[in-house]
């Protein structure tokens, strides 16, 4: 085991993009993820792995620059929150539909407009529907602590390359600001070599490679949708992740992502304390949403209880995984209020145990 340091999510989040061999960090500060580039600036990247970061002018341009960079074959990644990564989608999209590897973190805070500074999940139906124009999907990793923001830039890193596709870190408000205990990965090299997907001009005898979005033919904007949604097919039967408490023996399950996920743990505890057989599934990947486990269990337990910090977003994906076979209730807080376990817990007997169902 390394040596355990104590750091607050958002600068462990900028650590790991160092130690994971990035090329180079675009982006613009905006509150609760500024501490991103503001560690970065302090760490003298460059003369540490030659890591290039740069204070873009907006976030419109940093997504731009991603798109550039990725396309050179570099691995690159920027950072933002909600109105910030609003900004960026017109770039997602072209970056999906190039098919180039980047990964980006939403630092989530409370909406809909300029809202709050306090963590949210809201933007949920964002991440995991695309978030810009067209059909196009981003392989979306929710963690649920400072050690697994460290742990998903590593591998959104590798996810993006093997897929060649955008990856999300769905992080909020409180994970970027908590401090834990998190270890590190060793250092990884800086990539030295031209990726297949690189523009490299007609070097070696080989043909200039030209990356672009723009197909005026019908057909051919057809063939590279149904070649995306193959690609999407192929990330839903290997890709999705999740972790389960508790289901051998349990008639509830509380399920919640990313923050929740991990107070629906401690809601669970304190429903079994009181003699409640409770269970938990926490989706890990939100796409792909972990389908298969929900359908698995739904037949065997009454109820799902969904939490989150919004109106009711995942919950749709847990209903659709359910199909009706039982019952799914919703839990929620929003505009940057965290649910409490001891509230979770009083839904849960109100909604689920009062009157026998």
């Amino acid at each position: 085991m390394g040596e355990l340091k104590l750091m607050k999510g958002n600068e462990a989040l900028a650590e790991a993009m160092i130690l994971a061999g990035a090329d180079a960090y675009f982006g613009y500060p905006i509150t609760p993820q500024s501490e991103v580039l503001e560690y970065l600036s302090e760490q003298k990247v460059y003369e540490r792995t030659g890591m290039v970061v740069l204070q873009a002018e907006s976030e419109v341009a940093a997504i731009n620059m991603i798109y550039g960079a990725a396309g050179s074959g570099k691995r690159v990644v920027t950072t933002s929150s909600s109105p910030g990564y609003s900004l960026m989608q017109e770039g997602m999209s072209y970056i999906t539909a190039a098919e180039l590897p980047c990964l980006v973190c939403n630092v989530v805070r409370g909406g809909p407009g300029l809202g709050t500074i306090q963590p949210s999940q809201a933007d949920y139906f964002q991440a995991t529907r695309g978030g810009g124009h067209g059909d196009y999907y981003t392989i979306v990793l929710a963690p649920s602590s400072v050690q697994e923001i460290v742990d998903f830039v590593k591998l959104g890193f590798e996810l993006a390359e093997k897929y060649r596709n955008p990856v999300l870190i769905l992080s909020d408000g409180a994970i970027g600001q908590m401090k834990e205990k998190v270890e590190f990965f060793e250092q990884m090299p800086r990539r030295t070599v031209f990726p297949e997907w690189a523009t490299t001009g007609k070097i070696q005898g080989k043909p200039a490679r030209v990356i672009t979005t723009l197909n005026i033919e019908s057909e051919k904007m057809e063939i590279l949708n149904l070649h995306l949604q193959e690609k999407y097919t192929k990330i839903r039967e290997n890709e999705a992740l999740y972790e389960t408490y508790n289901l051998e023996d349990a008639d509830y399950i509380f399920t919640g992502f990313g923050l929740v996920g991990r107070i629906c743990v401690k809601a669970m505890e304190m429903a079994r304390e009181k003699g409640y057989k409770v269970g938990v599934i926490r989706p890990i990947t939100l796409f792909p949403f972990p389908t298969k486990v929900f359908e698995q269990y739904a037949p065997k337990v009454k109820g799902i209880l969904d939490v989150e910090m919004n109106a009711g977003q995942m919950v749709e994906d847990v209903r659709l995984s359910v199909n009706g076979v039982t019952p799914v209730d919703f839990y929620g807080r929003m505009g940057g209020m965290i649910p409490a376990p001891d509230a979770i817990l009083e839904h849960f007997e109100k909604h689920f145990l009062a009157g026998g169902k």
